[in-house]
């Protein structure tokens, strides 16, 4: 598709790293026990995965969109207690008769896809505009920039990035379109806004960026559809973890846990990370995990 030697080529998929974040306070409210099946909706590099089986002989189904990082997982977990399915944990069946003792997810977008260029979820490299988890699917992030017209533009970019320049970003994004990088495009989103906004806390892009992400994998849509059907996946006293990493994921999880009879919330409060761990991981920083217990 794009012949410009700065991008990156594709990494060995048994090169991707995932380092989980939460791990400790996920790993005590499971109370994994011998003998149960557990589920890991979001494998990605499959470090969670990995401490769920070494804390206990279970076994584990372990899901992701990403093919790369399943044959990832694989190379990390092999198969002899993982059952692995390459999907949107939204579209999940479990095997006939089986009940989860616990389940988790770590929304979003694993570091692991952030670093290799290619997928096109970070402007820290030139990149294809793709963002895409699974790649079986057609819609890609150059198809929203580049066709969607400008209010549906800017609506996405402040309903998915909570961009509230995203008047001013979508009109430049439209005048300035086609575009087929991602630095061009984060190029144009920093031109867009004021000088003061583009010397803050984070890059101007970045809220947009995450829009688009979103946007193109349909995340909150699936996450909504997870959370209703998950409950009935667990067995009696079986545990749900969820860390997401934005406010539009948490407050999904805080309400549909608060709000279903199945469940028992066992988090009133998001448990976020330690000092020790934010300081080794900084993508932990804006982790938060909730966690609740099916009811009998």
């Amino acid at each position: 598709m794009f012949n410009d030697p700065s991008f990156v080529t594709r990494a060995p998929v048994t090169a991707l790293h995932h380092i989980p974040v939460l791990s400790q306070p996920l790993l005590a409210g499971l109370a994994v026990r011998p003998g149960g099946w557990y589920l890991d909706a979001t494998v990605g590099g499959g470090g969670h995965s990995e401490q769920i089986l070494a804390a206990a002989d279970v076994h584990l189904v372990a899901i992701d969109r990403d093919a790369d990082a399943l044959t990832a997982a694989r190379a990390r977990l092999g198969s002899d207690r993982v059952t692995y399915w390459h999907g949107n944990f939204a579209d999940y069946e479990p095997p006939s008769g089986v009940k989860f003792a616990g389940a988790i997810a770590d929304l979003g977008v694993n570091s692991s896809q952030l670093d290799r260029a290619e997928r096109g979820f970070s402007f820290q490299q030139t990149a294809p505009l793709d963002m895409r988890l699974d790649l079986r699917q057609d819609l890609t992030a150059a198809e929203i920039v580049n066709h969607w017209d400008e209010k549906a533009l800017a609506d996405l970019i402040y309903q998915y990035g909570e961009e509230r320049l995203s008047r001013r970003i979508a009109r430049r994004i439209v005048s300035q379109r086609p575009f087929g990088t991602t630095t061009a495009l984060a190029g144009a989103i920093a031109a867009a806004v004021p000088a003061t906004y583009r010397h803050g806390r984070i890059h101007p892009a970045t809220r947009s960026f995450q829009a688009l992400r979103i946007a193109v994998n349909g995340e909150l849509a699936a996450l909504d559809r997870f959370l209703a059907r998950a409950p009935d996946w667990l067995q009696a006293g079986g545990k749900l973890g969820i860390i997401s990493f934005h406010s539009l994921e948490d407050r999904r999880v805080k309400y549909a846990f608060r709000d279903d009879d199945r469940l028992q919330v066992l988090t009133k409060k998001p448990l976020v990370a330690a000092e020790t761990e934010q300081r080794a991981n900084p993508r932990s920083r804006s982790a938060k995990l909730r966690l609740a217990e099916r009811c009998a």
